[in-house]
């Protein structure tokens, strides 16, 4: 897990919250989540992020099946991917395995918000009002999976709308979850987009001009 000390030491911007670790620790299961401390941000803003993330981390922990099968193991741990110029994205992934399963499935989420106010970011909600995001973002999936040579198992057409995705510093990454685009064995497909490829789009004044020098 990437600690709010290494990003200090990559980042040129001072760090918007700090970032604790907490865990969810229940019979057969280990869940390390992070928790936000405001910097000098508002209380309310980082008790709605932290909430938001434990939903999303007990959400994960429910499509495991955790609590339907006794024998049932669940691991978990999360990556902070960028937190900087009021923002932080991060992912979340959560292991489980059930005795005798072929083997075991991982579910990854993606989450970004604006520390400001503890809004949640959807995909959308980085470009303009009615521009075609799911166009420009499958082009350059589609372009990708060609390059890579990624085996999909069916013939790739769009995005969803709503597709996972998290921030860096200078892009956007689009992910897929197992066996959503590719067989298990290929894993997570991650896309990564320059955010210089989507000035056309991108939302006037939003997270990616944030991001933009």
């Amino acid at each position: 897990m990437r600690t709010s000390t290494e990003a200090d030491a990559t980042s040129m911007y001072p760090l918007p919250v700090q970032v604790d670790t907490y865990v969810i620790r229940r019979p057969k299961l280990t869940v390390y989540v992070p928790q936000i401390r405001g910097r000098d941000g508002d209380e309310q803003a980082v008790s709605r992020m932290n909430k938001a993330i434990h939903r999303q981390a007990v959400r994960l922990i429910r499509m495991t099946g955790y609590g339907e099968a006794p024998d049932t193991e669940v691991t978990g741990s999360y990556e902070i991917k960028l937190n900087e110029r009021h923002y932080i994205s991060l992912t979340l992934l959560v292991y489980g395995y059930t005795d005798h399963a072929a083997h075991g499935m991982t579910y990854q989420a993606g989450m970004t918000m604006d520390v400001r106010n503890g809004r949640e970011l959807k995909l959308a909600d980085l470009f303009k009002p009615g521009a075609p995001y799911v166009k420009v973002l499958s082009e350059q999936v589609a372009a990708q999976i060609k390059a890579r040579g990624i085996p999909v198992l069916e013939p790739f057409t769009e995005i969803r709308p709503d597709q996972d995705f998290y921030m860096t510093d200078k892009a956007l990454v689009l992910f897929f979850g197992l066996y959503e685009l590719a067989p298990y064995a290929y894993g997570f497909q991650y896309f990564p987009i320059s955010i210089y490829t989507l000035q056309d789009i991108k939302a006037e004044n939003g997270m990616i001009d944030a991001l933009w020098y």
